[in-house]
């Protein structure tokens, strides 16, 4: 009887079904509804913090229930696919994913889409968030052992890569991966336009669209268009450690030099029309007419990630307070890794 019983369990083993990639994902999400709430997903990003002294806790909650409600719902994975005619003869590849660590699992994302295209996923994680990227796969193997996602060691063989850094690491990128098909991602920018008629509730969503992640995500916005005599103001903020440091050298710096900006507190609004070098100076541009405005982002498109914004049309526009809650199809630099994956 125990040999008979060892037989079905192993038959039943080889013969059960692997869950689909939809399965997956939502039972990803399930798992994910009590993160930062029970004693082992604390342990998670106490341990993430420690790694990566940019992140901050409620920050790292933030963006797992953002992937939770956006990324991981079924209905709307369901509705994302019915977008896209999967080819028949679709062959399975292996995908390389270099991901980047500025904010909590922004190479998620990634991930998601290589395996739901049906391809497997090399991770080659950043130091910056492996605890958290980590975390994550290992739910992966727990609700599909089977599921195509693999830490990259070095020596694998792939027939694809997508990777995001900078604009230099872009170019290292392209020669390195100069013999298979890419996707490759680098600087980008988010700006934010307003009319004057903004309620103090959606300013306050703005300053989430600034500050959130210290600044430091594609997503963030670090320009602002106001119309002219318009006065900002954003209310004071608790700010990681380290981006105060950098708002007490650029304020100082700032000072020596005699140049003009307005002092939030805990960040600096510069009047200038190019993007900010710095995570604690915002850029503050004035304008008399929205075409100017129209005008400006249509030049500079190349370099834009995503228009926040109540009061003028974009392709890649997202209300105030949305800028780091990204949909399925709010594609990074506006290029469909989807279309990328079924084509290969």
């Amino acid at each position: 009887m125990i040999q008979a019983d060892l037989f079905l369990h192993a038959a039943y083993t080889i013969f059960v079904p692997m869950k689909t990639p939809v399965d997956i994902w939502a039972e990803l999400g399930a798992r994910l509804s009590s993160f930062g709430q029970d004693a082992a997903s604390r342990e998670v990003i106490a341990r993430a913090c420690q790694k990566n002294d940019w992140f901050e806790p409620e920050e790292i909650v933030d963006a797992v229930r953002s992937i939770r409600e956006e990324f991981l719902s079924r209905d709307k994975i369901e509705r994302w696919l019915a977008c896209y005619e999967r080819p028949a003869t679709l062959p399975s590849r292996t995908v390389l994913v270099v991901m980047a660590g500025n904010i909590p699992l922004v190479g998620f994302f990634d991930l998601l889409c290589v395996v739901t295209a049906g391809h497997r996923c090399l991770v080659k994680m950043s130091s910056k968030d492996a605890v958290l990227m980590s975390f994550v796969i290992d739910q992966l193997k727990k609700i599909e052992p089977g599921v195509p996602v693999a830490v990259y060691d070095g020596a694998t063989p792939f027939d694809a890569a997508i990777a995001t850094g900078s604009d230099n690491a872009n170019r290292y990128f392209r020669s390195l991966y100069a013999g298979v098909r890419t996707l490759l991602r680098g600087n980008r920018h988010s700006v934010a336009v307003l009319n004057g008629r903004e309620t103090s509730g959606q300013l306050e969503a703005l300053s989430d669209d600034i500050f959130s992640y210290s600044g430091l995500g594609c997503r963030n916005v670090s320009l602002i268009f106001v119309p002219r005599g318009i006065s900002l103001r954003f209310a004071s903020r608790r700010m990681n450690p380290k981006y105060l440091n950098n708002y007490r050298q650029r304020k100082a710096l700032r000072e020596m030099c005699g140049d003009p900006f307005f002092d939030l507190g805990f960040a600096l609004l510069i009047r200038q029309s190019e993007f900010s070098q710095a995570l604690s100076e915002v850029s503050v541009v004035e304008y008399d007419d929205l075409s100017q405005v129209a005008a400006w982002l249509r030049k500079h498109d190349a370099e834009l990630q995503c228009v926040v914004s109540n009061c003028i049309d974009h392709s890649r526009r997202v209300p105030l307070g949305r800028s780091q809650q990204p949909t399925l199809s709010d594609y990074p630099d506006a290029v469909d890794v989807m279309e990328f994956l079924y084509g290969l």
